[in-house]
């Protein structure tokens, strides 16, 4: 906790889900967080979330997607927080769909927020970082930032972008011996509200695909990298490792295998409502707050046993390396025979 106290900590998408969930999580070990979002009501509910948990926050309501409006918010933080420590990118907006059914300006917008959002976020950052020659940037991720999948072309583009960005930004600052340093999570399907405010043309309920974690479960995820920004990527949740291993050795026969099983996973057997509410030209949380947790708590797990291995790698590195290799092959087998 000590490495935190004080620190000036960003965070963005910080009204609802892992946003809020990792801007509570800088709060309690210390740090003074700021947090950044569209709605209103969520970011009042979240900071009076962290106040009443003993931290503190200040909350600036704003489109990510607006990069004058991120730049003038970083300068203000620094005005009254301090020089910023950590910057977190989350935001982001997009919309459950086959491509055939988003139109041009809708998957624009969805690549503004999730990709442009931590672009901007990222510039804002690192142009105040350099001034005082220290900091960390964390750009939150997917498994969906390797491995595309149906329904969601928006985002996975985004999320791949964002990789390839990331790499980028990573290799010049070493090429400066840059004391700033860059590092991303890449994490499973999560218990968020997305599933009830994204953009939805799916006829049933859109739902993370199982196993489904709780947002605490990337939220301490985020801060681990945020103190250990030495490594490059971390992967959250044995469902990332074994989605991202398979995919590196066998991306047709996850192509075959997700074309077969991509559109059900990702609806629950009841018809989307009618009138459910959709966040990606405005916030939704204006006079609501949706919290951290989405509809499916009765799913959702709290703890990661991967996640602990990679905490623990030096002590586990072997025993990690042999069960990622077993599982590996056992999941693509199973793959083989489902998408046969």
């Amino acid at each position: 906790m000590g490495e935190l106290v004080d620190k000036v900590v960003v965070v963005t998408g910080a009204s609802a889900g892992v946003g809020r969930a990792t801007a509570v999580e800088f709060a309690r070990r210390g740090a003074r967080v700021a947090l950044v979002a569209r709605g209103t009501a969520g970011l009042e509910s979240a900071v009076a979330e962290i106040e009443k948990a003993g931290g503190a926050a200040t909350a600036f309501s704003l489109d990510v997607a607006d990069p004058d409006a991120v730049e003038s918010a970083a300068e203000q933080i620094e005005t009254r927080l301090g020089p910023i420590d950590i910057w977190v990118n989350v935001a982001f907006s997009s919309l459950f769909a086959p491509f055939h059914e988003i139109d041009a300006a809708e998957f624009k917008r969805a690549t503004e927020v999730t990709y442009l959002g931590f672009v901007y976020g990222t510039m804002a950052a690192l142009k105040r970082m350099r001034q005082h020659n220290s900091g960390t940037i964390v750009q939150v991720g997917s498994a969906l930032a390797y491995r595309g999948i149906p329904l969601q072309s928006a985002y996975c583009g985004a999320k791949h972008a964002i990789q390839g960005f990331n790499e980028s930004l990573r290799c010049e600052l070493l090429h400066d011996k840059s004391p700033i340093q860059t590092t991303m999570v890449q994490l499973p399907a999560l218990n968020t509200p997305q599933f009830s405010w994204v953009l939805s043309r799916l006829p049933r309920q859109a739902q993370p695909v199982p196993p489904i974690y709780q947002p605490e479960v990337a939220a301490r995820a985020i801060v681990w990298a945020a103190q250990h920004p030495e490594r490059r990527e971390y992967w959250v949740g044995a469902s990332t490792a074994l989605t991202l291993l398979v995919n590196a050795v066998a991306p047709g026969i996850l192509d075959r295998y997700l074309g077969k099983t991509g559109y059900a996973s990702q609806q629950t057997d009841e018809p989307r409502p009618a009138d459910q509410p959709a966040n990606l030209w405005e916030p939704v949380d204006r006079s609501t707050d949706f919290g951290t947790h989405g509809r499916f708590d009765d799913r959702s797990v709290s703890r990661s046993r991967q996640w602990w291995l990679t905490q623990h790698h030096r002590s586990t590195g072997v025993a990690i390396g042999a069960l990622a290799a077993s599982a590996a092959v056992g999941a693509l087998a199973l793959l083989r025979r489902a998408s046969a």
